[in-house]
């Protein structure tokens, strides 16, 4: 990602950065929702004994599902948790209408 001469440089200056490799996606959670990177490119940059990470792909949003749903979802469905969490995000998070998909198959 970074060119020759401009690694060398950051060497130089003390900076050292470096692709992380295999990151598919990078999750940032924030009270009501994530935001979500995928594909993702993550550089890691440390100067200092000090770590910066530098997140680089498309971005989407979507709603923090509460574990306690998740759970009653599960429990009146059988469903499995990830069954579970994946019809909560399909609905908005509306219990009623997951637990109903859920049911119907």
């Amino acid at each position: 990602m970074l060119g020759r001469r401009a690694e060398r440089l950051l060497r130089q200056l003390g900076v050292k950065a470096v692709e992380l490799e295999g990151v598919e996606e990078v999750r940032i959670r924030r009270r009501e929702e994530e935001i979500v990177i995928s594909p993702a490119t993550v550089l890691l940059t440390e100067v200092g004994g000090q770590r910066a990470y530098q997140v680089m792909g498309e971005e989407r949003t979507e709603k923090v599902i509460p574990e306690e749903d998740v759970r009653l979802v599960m429990e009146q469905t059988g469903a499995s948790e990830e069954e579970a969490r994946e019809e909560l995000r399909k609905t908005g998070g509306d219990l009623a209408e997951a637990i109903l998909r859920l049911k119907k198959g």
